[in-house]
């Protein structure tokens, strides 16, 4: 039996829980699920200023964006020695490059002589070679040639070395601060650095990657995704099998939390619908021609004894399927596999602006990327996918940059016609949220206590940083 550590609370949407679905998973479930954690936050309105503000912006910028850890590539982007990425963000571009003895080093990407970029592409390079003049370094960062030396015997004796800045790997994701003293990666994250353990995330690939331009602030956007309520008028072909308001928000530490939303469950915001009735619709969207992009399997056995009585049939059937097609697929043994770690959708979010999914299914991904005003950003998705049993990782699919104006069915080659289309869903509100915001007479939003509590908690981290509680030094 699951034993959760339940919290019981009045505001809570009067239906079946998420803790309770846990108790009825015909597996058990990971300590790291079962385990609520909440806490009292402010239920005060919050203000516009930190969306719509070049002032605040920059704020980020001198305060905050210097102090974190963030999501820079994936090892799959870069496998081999002399493999390159470029990350820019804000005014700053980084230089990300693959080393003979296999380790990733990091450095600010602009050539000392005249401060020329070295590299705006991702992609091979035996040297460091700046297209201006011809300044070169050695690929671990060391100068190797000063076209001519004459003019530059000044130079005798400095260090040219290119600066870098701090690179941890973790579960194939290449994390980089410019601060040296924060504590390493895991211990700055916390307890959910383990949480990806389980799902071999290092051995995954990038099979699918898109990213386009939001009309909308980096947080505005981020925060589209922290909550699960809005499907109810944003998504409703969803609510034949997404637990929207069954889901659960945990706050876990300064730079973590989450949502946990059940598949495979009718909403409670619909009634008189059977299990069959929840088996057919959650087939009808993960079927079609999407099999690349899909995240899920189509429940086809017969369902044999119906028992009207049991609420979680279909989640049960569903999750059956997913074990058996992703054995199929991939050649591991995901039998003691729980219903929820097959099924449903664990939305991480790591402050700032990093959002990696866990679970034993194709995993999501996010990032976005503030735009050079407060009014746009970019936003980044990825599906990560397990590679197959006995086979070499694959190296990382190419991004498509969405045209600009062009919406995420613009790829829906690449991310599956359903996937693109709840996203298309998703963005079609953010630009008249942030326009609407600058209307606010009060310039203030009104938010729910629970179900947007994971609003209210990356603000309370936020806000740490502008404020200067935050960083925290390694002890």
């Amino acid at each position: 039996m699951n034993k959760p550590e339940t919290i019981t609370r009045p505001d809570r949407c009067p239906a079946m829980s998420y803790t309770e679905m846990l108790e009825a998973d015909t597996r058990p479930v990971p300590d790291f699920l079962l385990q609520e954690t909440t806490r009292e936050m402010s239920t005060e309105p919050v203000s516009v200023i930190p969306y719509v503000s070049e002032e605040f912006a920059r704020l980020e910028r001198e305060r905050m964006w210097p102090n974190v850890w963030l999501f820079a590539a994936r090892e799959d982007e870069m496998p081999d020695p002399g493999d390159t990425v470029v990350f820019d963000i804000n005014d700053k571009s980084f230089l990300l490059v693959r080393q003979e003895d296999m380790r990733v080093r990091a450095f600010y990407n602009a050539c000392l002589h005249r401060g020329r970029k070295l590299r705006t592409k991702a992609g091979p390079t035996p040297m460091l070679r700046c297209p201006f003049h011809g300044f070169t370094w050695n690929n671990d960062g060391s100068l190797k040639e000063i076209p001519c030396q004459w003019d530059f015997r000044h130079l005798e004796g400095k260090d040219l070395s290119l600066p870098e800045v701090r690179v941890n790997l973790w579960e194939g994701f290449v994390m980089i601060t410019e601060n040296p003293d924060i504590p390493e990666f895991p211990e700055w994250l916390g307890p959910a650095a383990s949480h990806y353990a389980p799902y071999d995330f290092k051995n995954r690939y990038t099979g699918m990657w898109v990213k386009r331009r939001i009309e909308a602030n980096w947080k505005t956007t981020a925060e589209a995704f922290m909550e699960a309520w809005h499907s109810i008028t944003t998504h409703p072909q969803l609510l034949p099998f997404l637990g929207d308001a069954n889901s659960r928000y945990d706050l876990i530490g300064d730079h973590f939390n989450r949502a946990i939303t059940p598949s495979g469950v009718l909403s409670p915001h619909m009634r008189g619908k059977d299990q069959r009735y929840v088996l057919e619709k959650m087939n009808e969207f993960s079927g079609g021609n999407d099999a690349e992009t899909n995240r899920r399997f189509n429940a086809t056995e017969e369902v044999g004894d119906f028992d009207p009585n049991d609420p979680l049939l279909a989640r049960k059937l569903l999750a059956e399927a997913g074990r058996k097609g992703f054995a199929a697929q991939y050649g591991y043994d995901y039998s003691k596999a729980s219903d929820a770690e097959i099924l449903d959708n664990f939305t991480y979010n790591i402050f700032p602006n990093f959002s990696p999914w866990i679970g034993y299914l194709p995993t999501l991904v996010y990032r976005w990327l503030p735009g050079t005003t407060p009014d746009w950003c970019t936003m980044e998705i990825r599906l990560l996918f397990p590679t197959p049993k006995g086979e070499k990782r694959p190296r990382a699919v190419e991004c498509t940059l969405i045209p600009d104006g062009e919406p995420f069915s613009w790829a829906a080659d690449k991310m599956g016609a359903a996937l693109a289309g709840v996203f298309d869903q998703d963005l079609a509100n953010l630009p008249h949220v942030q326009t609407g915001m600058k209307t606010l007479k009060s310039g203030r939003m009104e938010l729910g206590a629970y179900q947007e509590s994971r609003v209210r908690h990356f603000h309370e981290t936020l806000m740490k940083y502008i404020n200067g509680e935050l960083p925290a030094k390694r002890s």
